[in-house]
């Protein structure tokens, strides 16, 4: 998808953790930890399957709402990476007329195409942000309970700060998403795609991207919560939206991952990208599709620049056990 690509100094008030939200953790979930095989032999880079032991933590039930993250930037000003000003000085050579702050944003053709350029379906939306998903005439009044998205690693991260909380190494996402499962299955709530002939997840039905069947009811995000919770009780970790972790990302990295509590390696790298600065996200979107993308199976794994922001990326917190 497209990407902002540069650094951006933080603007508006330090983040600082609200005492009451880091002393009782609201709508989480404590998980008690243990040991469980990450990755998936079904994709290169979540290879090779791994034993890995996380310590006891609470996880926020669902993504972070447009209503949470509303009230986090009423308290401290913050103005996300999406909306701030672009520098001219990073952009040599582009009119200053055309640097408008914005967001990518998923726009499906109105034919197939081929799936060997996402650009055939993503496009730079000025304008875009987390109050405004898909543009600037786009809105989240009355949609208070759709997790928030348009919200960059830099975004999440203030958020988790400023409630005490932190974002989820991908160890304890997965391990979180597993539900305590004894055995590995295709997908995290089980063997088959549907569960009980149900949905399971707001995924992408129909051919890939430019027909959508709406099977699971949802074209976009979906509200938190409306799918089936998994066994330790937490909502949506596949699909929805892609959630940020706080491990950098390398292809290479489950080679030489730390047993215990793992914390992802020192630096980036992606191939594909090189020289871009990447985080881990996990879980998948409602864009997933067995014919593009099917991330949001169990043990794999995405990418994603970390000051660029899209509509179908949001996260969710963690915060440690004592």
């Amino acid at each position: 998808m497209p990407t902002r690509g540069v650094a951006v100094a933080a603007t508006g008030p330090a983040i600082e953790a609200q005492s009451e939200a880091a002393a009782h953790p609201a709508d989480m979930v404590r998980l008690p930890g243990g040991r469980f095989a990450m990755g998936s032999a079904a994709f290169t880079d979540a290879q090779p399957v791994h034993t890995v032991t996380v310590g006891s933590f609470w996880m926020d039930v669902h993504e972070v709402t447009n209503a949470q993250f509303a009230a986090f930037v009423r308290a401290t000003g913050y103005v996300t990476v999406a909306e701030r000003p672009l520098n001219p000085a990073d952009y040599p050579g582009v009119p200053t007329e055309q640097l408008v702050p914005g967001a990518a944003v998923f726009t499906p053709p109105t034919q197939a195409v081929g799936l060997d350029n996402p650009l055939r379906w993503w496009r730079y939306a000025p304008g875009a942000s987390w109050r405004h998903p898909l543009g600037p005439t786009s809105s989240i009044v009355g949609k208070d309970q759709e997790p928030v998205v348009q919200v960059c690693y830099e975004d999440a991260a203030a958020y988790a700060r400023w409630a005490g909380k932190r974002l989820p190494t991908e160890a304890e996402w997965e391990f979180a998403a597993r539900g305590g499962r004894a055995t590995a299955t295709p997908y995290y709530w089980g063997p088959e795609l549907k569960r009980k002939g149900q949905w399971a997840a707001n995924i992408f039905q129909g051919d890939f991207p430019n027909r959508n069947t709406v099977a699971d009811g949802f074209r976009t995000v979906a509200p938190v919560k409306h799918f089936p919770a998994n066994a330790y009780g937490l909502y949506d970790l596949e699909g929805n939206v892609w959630e940020w972790c706080s491990d950098l990302y390398r292809p290479d990295y489950y080679t030489k991952s730390a047993a215990l509590n793992p914390k992802g390696p020192a630096d980036s790298y992606d191939p594909d990208e090189p020289g871009t600065v990447k985080h881990v996200q996990r879980g998948g979107s409602f864009l997933c599709s067995d014919q593009y993308c099917d991330r949001y199976k169990a043990g794999s794994r995405g990418k994603g620049e970390t000051l660029s922001a899209s509509n179908n990326l949001g996260f969710r917190c963690v915060k440690s056990a004592l």
